[in-house]
């Protein structure tokens, strides 16, 4: 899919929003892929204002994860570029947050090596011209349910 601009990116996000609430799903792990400018913070912040979030989105680069809350989950948006070392997850506790009434929206996971579990859908922002380019997989049978990779 290709979007042109960054509004076109944060409507994509909310659309996700809106199908991860169709559907039912009080967690998932979504896994946003891409070089850096290539729009994850941009979708990130779609996909909470799809949730009915109005305050500001702050990249989490330095503080590694923000969490939103809302009535059925908590939206933990987590950001991995920093992490020099695969271990360093383990202290960041995500596994913990992973489950019932967690959606989390992990940047940079590749920097996590083996430590996490695949991710529910699989999103990867690829900058092309003056756009981008998002390619969705959904791995699992509940990002599947999301109905996303179809879009």
């Amino acid at each position: 899919m290709f979007l042109e601009t960054a509004e076109q990116t944060r409507a994509v996000g909310c659309r996700l929003a809106a199908a991860l609430c169709a559907a039912g799903l009080e967690q998932a792990v979504v896994h946003l892929r891409g070089d850096l400018g290539a729009g994850k913070t941009t979708f990130a912040r779609g996909f909470l204002a799809g949730l009915g979030h109005t305050g500001r989105v702050p990249s989490p680069t330095y503080t590694l994860v923000e969490p939103y809350e809302f009535d059925r989950f908590t939206v933990y948006h987590v950001d991995l570029y920093r992490l020099t070392d695969p271990r360093q997850v383990d202290d960041l506790g995500l596994l913990d947050l992973i489950g019932p009434g967690g959606v989390l929206l992990i940047e940079w996971p590749e920097h996590a090596g083996s430590r996490l579990p695949g991710p529910d859908l699989r999103l990867t922002l690829t900058l092309d011209g003056d756009g981008r380019t998002l390619g969705v997989e959904a791995l699992t049978s509940r990002g599947q349910l999301l109905g996303f990779h179809r879009m």
